[in-house]
C-alpha cells in the first residue's frame, strides 16, 4: 500500500523465525476504516438489517455533508467493504449494504461500540462534574 510504513517484524506463520519486512496490520486497518466518518458509516450499515439509502444514511449522521458521505462511501466501496446497488427506477434508487468482507468487521465495531459506551459516558460525567466544581 503506498505510503504505508514498513516495520521489521516476524511474518506470521512463516516458521523460519527470520525477521521479515512487514507492514503494521493496524495501520492498514486504520487506512481502510479510519477517519471521522468511515467507522460510523460501517456501524450504521451493520446496525441495519436492510440496505440503507443515501438519504437515510445522511439523516442518521446529520454532521456529515453530502460531499463527504459520497466520498467515504466510494472509498468503502473501493476497499470492498460496502456494496452499492443502483436500481433503474425514476427517481433512481441507490442502496448501500455491507459486503461479506465488510461484515467481518462486526466484532471490531462491536468492541469499539462497547468501549465507547462504557468509557466515553464515564469521561463525559467526569468532565461535567469538574465543570460544576469549578463553577461553585
Amino acid at each position: 500500500m503506498p505510503g504505508t510504513k514498513r516495520i521489521l517484524g516476524y511474518q506470521p506463520g512463516d516458521g523460519s523465525g527470520e525477521p521479515a519486512l512487514v507492514s503494521c496490520p493496524i495501520e492498514e486497518l486504520v487506512e481502510m476504516i479510519g477517519g471521522r466518518w468511515k467507522a460510523v458509516i460501517l456501524w450504521w450499515l451493520l446496525a441495519s438489517k436492510q440496505p440503507l439509502r443515501f438519504k437515510t444514511l445522511r439523516q442518521k449522521m446529520p454532521g456529515i455533508s453530502q460531499k463527504v458521505l459520497t466520498e467515504r462511501l466510494r472509498e468503502l466501496e473501493r476497499d470492498g467493504l460496502v456494496k452499492r446497488e443502483m436500481f433503474r427506477e425514476m427517481p433512481v434508487r441507490v442502496e448501500y449494504s455491507l459486503t461479506p468482507f465488510g461484515r467481518k468487521l462486526q466484532p471490531v465495531l462491536r468492541v469499539l461500540e462497547v468501549w465507547s459506551c462504557e468509557h466515553l459516558i464515564e469521561t463525559k460525567k467526569s468532565m461535567l462534574n469538574a465543570a460544576v466544581v469549578r463553577q461553585a
